[in-house]
């Protein structure tokens, strides 16, 4: 697992307790229930109301993928797989290759390899597998989408809450000793508001974007992969140009 998304949202919020305390805050200010309940809840309920039922049980996935995602396998390592099939392939034939699709774990390369060892045609192999990638890419952005949404809420659902602080507050005029915690605990709700949009739903729609550009960018290399390994290309032509396909960076840290 990825958990950088999870160290993340830790410094943010020791940051936020950290400037409070030099300013002479209160940290446990911040624990106020009901603004809590109202920022939190009402934002989720808020972005919920602009799903469908069928995206909705889909979000447990949303939000594993957002805080915990499943690590990405390095290039380097998906391009050595590649080759030692093409080595295979080009040694003993597609038909070779049947005993070793069975023990790969990457369903997307399984399922291309097999397509290729059952005969399709290579165009039309292409087709289905990047029609697979753009199915992801969407599904992802919906994901994403969800998660910025309630960023957006977030903030004016925690002004709301101060407004209605605020409405009690002048409620009680008469009581001048407890307007101060009072017009404090209204503007709590605000700050709320602000932090779980760019502390926590902004950030997690951004983190699923990058996995989902991740995944996707891997896909895309194993498609060309599977290509070469298809039309017989030779195991060090198939390593260039697959090499060309990743980062600089990737190369010289597999090279360290």
């Amino acid at each position: 697992m990825d958990p950088a998304t999870l160290i993340g949202f830790v410094l943010s919020l020791v940051a936020l307790l950290v400037f409070m305390i030099m300013e002479g805050a209160d940290p446990m200010s911040l624990l106020f229930l009901p603004a809590i309940i109202l920022v939190i809840v009402a934002t989720f309920g808020a972005a919920m109301s602009s799903q469908t039922m069928d995206d909705l049980k889909k979000m447990p996935g949303w939000f594993k993928m957002a805080v915990l995602p499943a690590k990405v396998p390095p290039p380097t390592q998906q391009i050595q797989t590649l080759v030692s099939l093409a080595e295979k392939a080009r040694k003993e034939g597609l038909l070779a290759l049947e005993a070793q699709v069975k023990a790969i774990e990457d369903p997307f390369l399984k399922r291309g390899l097999q397509m290729g060892i059952d005969g399709t045609d290579p165009e039309e192999l292409r087709t289905v597998l990047e029609s697979e990638i753009s199915a992801k890419k969407a599904e992802d952005k919906v994901a994403a989408k969800f998660m910025n949404t309630m960023g957006g809420y977030a903030p004016t659902i925690g002004i709301v809450g101060c407004i209605v602080g605020l409405m009690n507050v002048m409620g009680s005029l008469s009581d001048p000793e407890a307007l101060g915690p009072m017009i404090a605990a209204a503007f709590v709700a605000t700050l709320w508001g602000v932090m779980a949009a760019n502390f926590w739903f902004l950030p997690m729609g951004a983190k699923i974007m990058r996995v989902s550009e991740l995944q996707a960018a891997q896909m895309e290399l194993l498609v060309e992969g599977i290509a070469e390994i298809q039309a017989g290309t030779s195991p060090r032509a198939v390593r260039q140009k697959l090499n060309a396909l990743i980062p600089p960076s990737e190369l010289a840290k597999e090279a360290a």
